[in-house]
């Protein structure tokens, strides 16, 4: 089989019902998408198998589900049935919650860092951040699964998350951005 289909050796790429420009808003959108999910693979190999178990298994997860968003963002309306659906989104939520409980409350913003693992998942919560701008960007042009940007939404609430309790996990404090008033409160 072969990789190459000399496409895009004219600036164009196929999508599911089209042909566009490389730099077509729709092509950015789901191009975003599959940089976040090279880093997240990145995170994956930074994190201690044995230590991090639950947390490799939801990020293999993620990245299934990101080539889901990347399909159906690569997908002209219409000429197949969406992949991304709520009960994705609705799997999050409790994970996010979960996570976030076995790091300390913060009551500022935290600066990214910290364990590598955790520095990667930061850059993967601020990749899955500019996705979202372009998939904003795209819907205001075009029809697009309305779900996809729900997830990603959702989905840098968890990254943010899974970086603290890695934090939490290496023993490794967050720094808060003390230039900041308090903004987060704590029950």
């Amino acid at each position: 089989m072969s990789i190459y289909t000399r496409t895009g050796d004219r600036g164009r790429t196929r999508l599911v019902g089209d042909v566009r420009d490389k730099d077509d808003v729709r092509v950015e959108a789901y191009g975003t998408v599959d940089e976040a999910n090279a880093f997240v693979g990145q995170a994956v190999g930074q994190l201690d198998p044995a230590r991090d178990q639950d947390l490799i298994a939801h990020l293999l997860e993620i990245q299934q589900e990101l080539f889901d968003c990347g399909a159906d963002l690569a997908t002209i309306p219409g000429k197949r049935p969406y992949k991304v659906h709520p009960d994705m989104i609705a799997r999050l939520e409790p994970l996010i919650d979960a996570y976030l409980a076995e790091a300390a409350p913060v009551k500022r913003f935290i600066l990214p860092g910290g364990h590598p693992a955790a520095a990667s998942l930061h850059i993967c919560r601020v990749l899955i951040r500019r996705a979202e701008r372009r998939v904003v960007t795209l819907s205001r042009r075009e029809e697009i699964n309305p779900e996809v940007l729900r997830y990603l939404n959702r989905l840098s609430d968890f990254f943010f998350a899974a970086a603290r309790a890695v934090n939490a996990r290496t023993g490794v404090t967050d720094i808060e951005y003390v230039r900041s008033p308090e903004v987060f409160r704590t029950p």
